[in-house]
């Protein structure tokens, strides 16, 4: 276990501070680095969130967001690799597979919503839910084989918004289909294309940059991310903020 120091974490931020004095329970939630490697260096797909957003204003952040119940019942056209549900399972706070299955597709779901990307393989796909009817309308299915999943977060107490973050990754090659106009929502703009080094420099949540940290060493020793790995776990335990492996 590594214990970061304060400055490492910005507890203090104002703008993330909870506004009840009640505490709020983590909830799930997928974050989804999508990576390219077509231009030499690895970058990653990137998004400023809206200053009238409560939760992390004018950040460049992944694409993301929480965990809807139904996204577990959605047909998909793979699975998640054996490993990856494995290591989506373990740890703190243990999930199903059922439910390791709903997080990695709320992943999706949202970098459809916020990006315009659609990650799967083409074919046909019923939306039983309206959140996924995109993929229906472009005739794309999901696909969980190529997810890997890179660290777990837990935000800390006291902020108007916790979540129990996943950040997983995808290749850029596991996108059926870009929509040039973007997401429905439009929850990102200026969506962008960084080298991670460059990544790290931008105006990011400190968490966004451990998880850079995390991901640029992972590359370094499996390229192709091929393999699974022990995920980097962060969270705050008795008053510090400390990184684990699971």
């Amino acid at each position: 276990m590594k214990i970061l120091g304060k400055r490492d974490m910005d507890l203090a931020d104002a703008r993330e501070k909870a506004s009840s004095p009640g505490p709020l329970l983590p909830r799930d939630a997928a974050t989804l680095i999508l990576l390219d490697r077509s231009q030499g260096a690895v970058r990653v797909l990137m998004g400023r969130r809206h200053m009238g957003h409560a939760f992390m204003p004018g950040k460049f952040v992944f694409p993301g967001g929480r965990t809807d119940p139904s996204d577990g019942r959605v047909a998909v056209a793979s699975l998640l690799h054996p490993n990856e549900e494995q290591q989506l399972v373990a740890g703190p706070g243990r999930v199903s597979p059922a439910r390791a299955r709903a997080i990695a597709l709320s992943g999706i779901r949202e970098t459809y919503e916020e990006a315009g990307l659609l990650i799967g393989e083409p074919g046909t796909f019923v939306a039983a839910n309206p959140q996924w009817q995109g993929f229906a309308d472009h005739s794309v299915r999901p696909a969980l084989h190529g997810l890997r999943l890179i660290a777990r977060a837990i935000t800390p107490p006291g902020r108007i918004r916790r979540f129990d973050t996943r950040f997983l990754s995808a290749w850029r090659s596991d996108v059926a289909l870009e929509l040039r106009e973007g997401g429905p929502t439009q929850e990102l703009e200026e969506l962008v294309w960084l080298p991670i080094d460059e990544a790290r420099r931008a105006d990011i949540p400190n968490i966004t940059r451990f998880v850079l940290e995390d991901l640029e060493q992972r590359l370094a020793q499996d390229p192709k991310l091929a393999a699974s790995a022990p995920t980097p776990f962060y969270r705050m335990t008795r008053n510090k903020f400390v990184r684990e492996l699971l």
